[in-house]
C-alpha cells in the first residue's frame, strides 16, 4: 500500500505538539480545521462532519498519546495514538493494524 507519509504525519504533529504540548490551538478547533472546514472549502458536502447521510470517514485517536514519529533521517514512520480508522464506513485500521481494506477513492473538487 502506498501512502503519502508526509500527510499521515501532519495531523498527528498538530494534535500532539500544537494542541496537547504547546496549547496553541484547542482540540475541537484543530479537529474542525482538519475536517469540517477543509471539506467545506473543497465543496465536499457529504464529508467533514458526523451526520446522517454523510460518508463515514472517521479516526479514533488518543489525545494524550497522538504524535508523529517521522524525522528527516527516517521519514517513513507511522504516527502513534490512532488505533482505529474508517474510510467510507469500512475499517482500514483496527487496533493499530491495517486491515488490508482500501475503500478510499480520489475526490474531485465539489464532489
Amino acid at each position: 500500500m502506498r501512502t503519502n507519509l508526509s500527510e499521515v504525519s501532519t495531523s498527528p504533529r498538530i494534535l500532539g505538539r500544537y494542541v496537547r504540548d504547546e496549547s496553541i490551538i484547542s482540540l475541537p478547533e484543530a479537529i474542525h480545521k482538519m475536517t469540517g472546514a477543509s471539506a467545506r472549502r473543497l465543496g465536499l458536502t457529504d464529508r467533514g462532519l458526523i451526520a446522517t447521510g454523510n460518508v463515514a470517514d472517521l479516526a479514533v485517536l488518543d489525545p494524550s498519546a497522538i504524535i508523529d514519529r517521522a524525522t528527516f533521517d527516517n521519514p517513513q514512520q507511522y504516527p502513534v495514538g490512532i488505533p482505529h480508522v474508517m474510510v467510507a464506513g469500512e475499517p482500514v485500521i483496527l487496533d493499530g493494524k491495517h486491515t488490508g481494506a482500501r475503500p478510499g477513492r480520489v475526490l474531485r473538487l465539489g464532489e
